[in-house]
């Protein structure tokens, strides 16, 4: 039996083959959207552009429990047997808890020049609320300090997954005070850091924490909840998104700008004909309960629109009420201003879509992908127009620049015989996929940066440590870190801010 989890939403069930050659980009322009680049920007993406890497506290810290620090609802989910692939916990996982010095170093060396990580909530507030770890806010005032020193600007998201057993005891996001319990906690941290944090990022992925962790049990904290109480939980996080919002504001000792890194799961068009490229943009945004991939179990948290039009548009889509009949005594004019709080990037975690074409009736249908279509060590499909074409439907939607908070592969990586890990197969990855973006770019589509994923083999949550996303290789035994080639080549693209590409 499949389990299906935080990496498996977009995965075949097809057996996951290695990655073989890329797919070559389709360049024809979009009359709609051409434009002739500025001075400077034939070659480059624009000013100011961020190049990052990203990881998570729960994926790449280890010592959770170090210091005073409380259990996460994924303690007792890790220690039922099967649940985690290879029966691991994130106990050492890459031990940055005390190397955080080292993989600086390593992002200095690469001249990545921003950094995603998240505070780890039981950490800091061991109860979810309360008094808070003062050992625990140290360890993030030098590692703040540490990356501010090499000159990397810090992106801190407030809740990645590590939500608080605490608080899930007392009904977790089902509980009419969650939405306050995690702004109270994002207004701590932000009081704490904004004199030298100016990016924020609220909650990542709520979709998939939601979907996963209370509609397919497949995450913590496995529920299998109807449609009304999906509904309520759903509007308790975007609530607590809009309060969080404000409390980073109401705290902020310097201008800030803040952003909700979201699971995106778009479509592609088959071609550049009007009629795919309308199937395909519908196809993004519809709200129905469907399967990005086949053979993947339909789920109805798995949309853009239900979670992302109540933020950047004010309302829930109408079409979804017929999913979720509840949410529409729930949307309030008085919730729905306060969901609605400005932001400043569309944040958005991107790796493969499915495409589509326009039927007989114009509606979007699914092309199923090759028997031979090239595939991660994961399985996943590779689609680099992905990078194009989201970020694309997202601007024209939303009107906020995009940020990629997320993009990048598994493979299998290893030492070769000369002590090198090489891995042809993420530096084309990273040509292809960052080609794409540079073509969105110079169509006029505007950009705040891109954040790799991620920095270093991780933790990967339901999967243990079989894929290896990381930019820089890590010894399970050993903890050495071993800078991977495409590392290398992610620097070339960065030091001529992609004019390499």
């Amino acid at each position: 039996m499949t389990t299906w989890n935080r990496r498996t939403f977009l995965r075949t069930s097809a057996q996951a083959a290695t990655l073989c050659a890329m797919p070559a980009l389709h360049h024809t322009p979009l009359s709609a959207t051409s434009r002739v680049p500025g001075p400077g920007e034939t070659n480059a993406f624009p000013r100011g552009f961020h190049w990052g890497a990203s990881t998570s506290a729960m994926q790449v810290e280890g010592s959770p429990y170090a210091d005073g620090g409380g259990r996460s609802i994924w303690a007792a989910y890790e220690a039922v047997s099967g649940n985690i692939k290879d029966g691991s916990t994130n106990w050492v996982a890459d031990d940055e808890y005390h190397r955080y010095a080292e993989d600086i170093g390593h992002m200095s060396e690469l001249d990545i020049n921003a950094y995603r990580f998240s505070i780890s909530w039981p950490r800091v507030l061991p109860q979810g609320k309360g008094q808070p770890n003062e050992a625990a806010l140290a360890y993030y005032d030098k590692l703040i300090d540490a990356l501010l020193a090499a000159k990397i600007t810090p992106f801190v998201t407030v809740y990645h997954f590590d939500y608080p057993d605490a608080l899930q005891q007392q009904g977790g996001w089902l509980n009419a005070d969650s939405s306050k319990w995690l702004a109270d906690y994002a207004h701590l941290v932000a009081s704490r850091f904004s004199d030298r944090v100016s990016n924020w990022l609220t909650i990542n992925e709520p979709n998939i924490l939601w979907g996963f962790g209370a509609e397919a049990g497949a995450m913590p904290p496995a529920l299998k909840l109807e449609s009304a109480q999906l509904a309520q939980g759903c509007h308790n996080l975007l609530l607590g998104h809009g309060r969080s919002v404000q409390a980073i504001r109401a705290a902020a000792k310097k201008p800030v700008k803040v952003g909700l890194p979201f699971a995106g799961t778009l479509s592609l068009p088959a071609s550049n004909s009007a009629q795919d490229i309308a199937a395909a943009r519908n196809a993004s945004f519809s709200v129905e309960k469907r399967a990005i991939i086949p053979l993947q179990p339909a789920m109805i948290m798995m949309n853009n629109s239900w979670w992302l039009d109540p933020i950047y548009l004010g309302h829930y889509p109408t079409e979804g009420y017929k999913l979720f009949p509840s949410a529409e005594k729930l949307a309030t004019p008085a919730d729905m201003r306060l969901i609605h709080q400005p932001v400043d990037y569309c944040a958005i975690n991107l790796y493969f879509a499915p495409t589509v074409k326009a039927g007989a009736d114009g509606k979007p249908e699914l092309v199923p992908d090759s028997p031979n279509a090239p595939r991660s060590h994961y399985g996943w499909a590779i689609t680099p127009e992905l990078l194009y074409w989201a970020p694309k439907f997202l601007a024209e939607r939303y009107k906020k620049p995009v940020l990629i908070t997320e993009n990048g592969i598994s493979l299998a990586d290893a030492p070769a015989a000369d002590g090198k890990v090489h891995d042809p197969q993420r530096t084309a990855f990273l040509n292809s996929y960052l080609g794409a973006f540079k073509r969105a770019h110079q169509e006029g589509v505007p950009l705040a940066g891109y954040f790799h994923w991620s920095l270093l083999d991780n933790w990967e949550f339901s999967q243990g440590y079989l894929e290896r996303f990381g930019l820089i290789y890590v010894d399970r035994n050993t903890q050495k870190r071993i800078v991977k080639d495409s590392a290398f080549r992610y620097k070339e693209i960065i030091q001529t801010n992609g004019a390499s590409l």
